[in-house]
C-alpha cells in the first residue's frame, strides 16, 4: 500500500499549482504547521484532518513531522514544513484519501509526470521525513475526532502562516542581509501592518490571505496620514519582506509587487550662503566647541551626519592624514582628512583608541547607543543651540552643510579647469562610485550654475 510519506516525498507537477481554489473542498481540512509558538523544545509539524465516510465528520489524522525536528533553528523548520503542507495540500486536491489503498492514485499520478517529462524528466532530491502514519478512522479514538472550534480554525480563510509568524520569519532572515538601522525600519513597518490589519481586517489571519487589495488599503492609510514619500518607503520595506517570504515557499506570490510608487517630491536640504556658514561657525567657537567640530568633519571630510557618529578614535590616523568610516553603502571606506582639520583636532594620542570620537560631553568617550540615536541627538542640539538662535529655515539641517562645502569646491574647482575636470577630481574627494552619480547629485543641489547671461539679454 502506497503511504502518505511516499506522496509527500515525491515530487510532481502539482507542486506548483494554486492553493487558492480549494475553498469548496469540504472532505479534508487545509493543512496547518504548528510551530509551538517558537519554541524549538517542542515538536512542530503539519495537522490536517480529513472525512470520515460513517460519520460525516473531519476527523484528526496523525501528525507529519518529518525530519522537521532534527533541525535547531525557526527558519529551516519553517521551511521544510512548508514544503511537506504544500505538498500534502496538492494532494489532498488531486484525490489523495488516507481511508483506502491510494496504490492507483500514486501510479496516476506517476503517469502525468512521465507525459509531461518525455523529452527531459528530472528528479529532485528531497527530504525523506519518518512520517507517522495516518490510521484508519475506524480507529480513531473519540479524543481524536476534531471539535467544532477546531474545524472552524481549520477553514480556507486560515491558510497559511500565521501573519505576525510569516513576518517575524522574514525579519530573522533579513536581520543577516541588512543593517541595524534598516533592520529597525523593516520591524517598524512589520508591527505597522500587523496593528492595521487587527484593527481593519480582523478575519484575515494568515500571510497568504494578504493580497494587493489588503495592501494597497494599508499603504493608502498610510498616504492619508503622512506623505507620498513615507508610503513608498514602506511600500518598499513590505515587498522586500514579503519577497523573501515568496522566495522560501511561504507564499505563493508577492502581493506588493504588483503595487507601484507614487510620483513624490523629494526632500531637499537647503544649503547655507557664504554669510550664514561663518556666522554659524564664529558663534559656536564660545558656544559649543564639541558641535563645531562635529559640524566641521560634515563640512570639511564631506561626511554625512550619522558617519561621523561612527568615528572612533581608532579610526582617525592622524600620522598619515586619513580616517576610515562605515558609509552609506560599503562597509568601510578611507578618506584624506584635510589639514584643516587636522589643525583643529585634539592630541588623540591619550585617549581610548576604542572610544567614541564624539560624544555629548567630551572628545573621545563612552556613547552606548545606537548610531541613529546619535544623530538625532546632534540633530536636536544644533536646533536648539544654532537654529533657534539665527531663525534658520526649517530645510537647512547638519546635512545641509555638506551640500554648502561641496558647491564651495566645485565652484573653486571649476575656476582654472574644465568642468569634466573638476567633477573628476571632486569625485575622488566626495566618494561617488559614478560621474553620473555626482552630476545628479550636483544637479540637485543646484551646485552648477551658468555664467552670467546677461549680455543675451540686451536687445540694444
Amino acid at each position: 500500500m502506497i503511504t502518505l510519506n511516499d506522496f509527500i516525498t515525491f515530487e510532481h507537477d502539482l507542486e506548483h499549482d494554486s492553493e487558492h481554489d480549494l475553498a469548496h473542498k469540504k472532505d479534508f481540512s487545509v493543512p496547518k504547521i504548528y510551530s509551538a509558538n517558537g519554541d524549538l523544545s517542542k515538536r512542530w509539524y503539519v495537522r490536517f484532518s480529513f472525512r470520515n465516510p460513517d460519520t460525516g465528520k473531519l476527523e484528526r489524522q496523525n501528525n507529519i513531522y518529518g525530519n522537521a525536528n532534527n533541525y535547531t533553528n525557526k527558519e529551516d523548520r519553517l521551511a521544510l514544513l512548508s514544503r511537506y503542507r504544500r505538498r500534502l495540500l496538492k494532494l489532498l486536491k488531486a484525490g489523495y484519501n488516507p481511508n483506502i489503498d491510494n496504490t492507483e492514485f500514486h501510479k496516476s499520478q506517476l503517469l502525468k509526470t512521465d507525459l509531461k517529462n518525455s523529452l527531459a524528466e528530472k528528479a529532485e532530491k528531497s527530504f525523506v521525513p519518518q512520517i507517522e502514519y495516518p490510521k484508519a478512522t475506524a480507529n480513531l479514538k473519540p479524543s481524536e475526532t476534531i471539535s467544532k472550534t477546531e474545524l472552524k480554525e481549520d477553514t480556507p480563510e486560515d491558510l497559511g502562516m500565521p501573519i505576525r509568524e510569516a513576518l517575524d520569519f522574514s525579519l530573522k532572515i533579513k536581520e543577516k542581509q541588512i543593517g541595524a538601522r534598516s533592520h529597525k525600519d523593516y520591524e517598524y513597518t512589520s508591527n505597522a501592518l500587523v496593528k492595521w490589519l487587527e484593527e481593519n481586517r480582523p478575519k484575515l489571519k494568515s500571510i497568504e490571505q494578504i493580497n494587493k487589495k489588503a495592501a494597497l488599503d494599508f499603504l493608502n492609510s498610510v498616504l492619508l496620514r503622512s506623505s507620498s514619500r513615507n508610503r513608498n518607503n514602506i511600500r518598499l520595506h513590505l515587498s522586500s519582506l514579503f519577497q523573501t517570504l515568496e522566495d522560501n515557499e511561504i507564499i505563493s506570490s508577492n502581493p506588493i509587487k504588483k503595487i507601484p510608487a507614487l510620483r513624490s517630491i523629494p526632500k531637499r536640504n537647503k544649503s547655507y550662503t557664504t554669510e550664514e556658514h561663518k556666522k554659524i561657525f564664529d558663534y559656536l567657537k564660545g558656544e559649543d566647541p564639541i558641535l563645531l567640530l562635529y559640524i566641521k568633519f560634515i563640512s570639511y571630510n564631506l561626511l554625512r551626519p550619522v558617519e561621523v557618529c561612527r568615528l572612533r578614535v581608532r579610526d582617525v590616523n592622524v600620522k598619515d592624514k586619513t580616517l576610515q568610516f562605515k558609509a552609506k553603502n560599503s562597509p568601510l571606506k578611507t578618506k584624506l582628512i584635510p589639514q584643516i582639520i587636522l589643525e583643529e583636532l585634539p592630541d588623540l594620542s591619550k585617549l581610548n583608541p576604542d572610544a567614541f570620537l564624539f560624544t555629548p560631553i567630551k572628545i573621545g568617550g563612552e556613547w552606548d547607543t545606537a548610531d541613529v540615536n546619535k544623530s538625532n541627538y546632534f540633530s536636536k542640539r544644533f536646533k536648539n543651540v544654532v537654529k533657534d538662535h539665527f531663525n534658520l529655515d526649517k530645510d537647512q539641517t547638519l546635512y545641509s552643510f555638506r551640500h554648502t562645502f561641496i558647491t564651495i569646491l566645485y565652484q573653486s574647482l571649476v575656476k582654472n579647469s574644465s568642468p569634466h575636470a573638476a567633477k573628476s577630481e571632486l569625485m575622488g574627494i566626495t566618494g561617488h562610485s559614478t560621474m553620473d552619480a555626482l552630476e545628479k547629485y550636483l544637479r540637485d543641489i543646484d551646485a552648477v550654475l551658468p555664467k552670467d547671461y546677461s549680455k543675451h539679454l540686451n536687445n540694444d
